[in-house]
């Protein structure tokens, strides 16, 4: 039977609790959320926390609403939560189009869109999203709140700019009007991790060109999770099949799949370029009022 290392527990009721709580156990203090992650890990001994700091009723940190002109997902939002919220679908229908290919309905239930992002893992598709979207991460700590953009968010696998004693506590996304979003996956089967994943965000102007677009990308080594050269290709053009069709290219280009048992690097490197060509179409169709179901 496996077994986590001895470690000290402690529960949380608000934000000054759980950074008091970091701040007495030390660097080693890890935060559980949803814990899909973090438990299995130390089960494995891969992750040998001294003290856990137990965030599940910190209610400040579940909520989804607009603010002026941003969408606003706390970090204690439940993958759930943020499918079945109408504002969010309404905004930004990518990230429901995310949330429904996110493993399944039990872990949707108890998993937190801000365990996703800090668990960083290579293929985690909100990553994608909210890179597409460039979502700002507040992150609060003993010196006081910072807020970082989500594409400076992840340093490598696994690894992100939140410090000990520190909790990311929200995202925050910019409302762009006239424009949509959409996000495509190919996985093995229903709720596993992608084989490749895609994001689009496109932002039309008056004369219906392109004046911004994100492209998100997720289990192919893209850079900070986006295509930054594929976005830059789009930027003012046209939308058409032809600069979706070179965007996906560019995107497939710049990208650095590896292969292992989920498939080869080519394969990756072809999806990333197919599906963000899918994700622009899609997207595009929804800006435009003829979104497919």
């Amino acid at each position: 039977m496996q077994v986590p290392a001895r470690f000290e527990y402690a529960r949380a009721t608000s934000v000054e609790e759980a950074l008091a709580l970091l701040a007495r156990h030390g660097p080693e203090a890890r935060v559980v959320a949803g814990g899909h992650s973090l438990l299995p890990m130390m089960k494995l001994r891969l992750a040998e926390p001294e003290a856990l700091v137990d965030i599940n009723d910190v209610a400040e940190l579940s909520h989804i609403r607009i603010e002026g002109d941003m969408l606003c997902v706390g970090a204690m939002a439940r993958h759930a939560d943020l499918l079945d919220s109408a504002v969010a679908g309404e905004h930004f229908p990518i990230l429901h189009d995310a949330e429904r290919v996110i493993a399944d309905p039990v872990v949707r239930n108890r998993g937190t869109v801000g365990g996703s992002l800090c668990q960083a893992d290579p293929s985690e598709d909100l990553s994608a999203a909210f890179g597409a979207l460039r979502a700002l991460a507040v992150i609060r700590g003993p010196g006081g709140e910072r807020t970082v953009p989500i594409r400076e968010f992840h340093t490598g696998p696994y690894e992100t700019v939140v410090e000990a004693g520190e909790l990311l506590t929200e995202l925050r996304i910019p409302i762009r009007p006239g424009g949509s979003s959409a996000y495509e996956k190919v996985e093995r089967r229903a709720g596993d991790w992608p084989l490749a994943a895609a994001g689009a965000v496109l932002t039309l102007s008056g004369d219906l060109r392109i004046a911004e677009a994100g492209i998100g990308l997720t289990a192919v080594r893209a850079r900070h999770f986006v295509a930054a050269e594929a976005e830059e290709a789009l930027r003012g053009a046209e939308p058409s099949e032809e600069i979706f069709h070179e965007a996906g290219r560019i995107a497939a280009e710049h990208c650095d799949p590896g292969s292992d048992q989920r498939g080869p690097a080519d394969y990756k490197r072809h999806l990333a370029g197919e599906l963000t060509t899918r994700a622009l179409r899609r997207a595009y169709h929804r800006a435009m009022g003829r979104a497919r179901p």
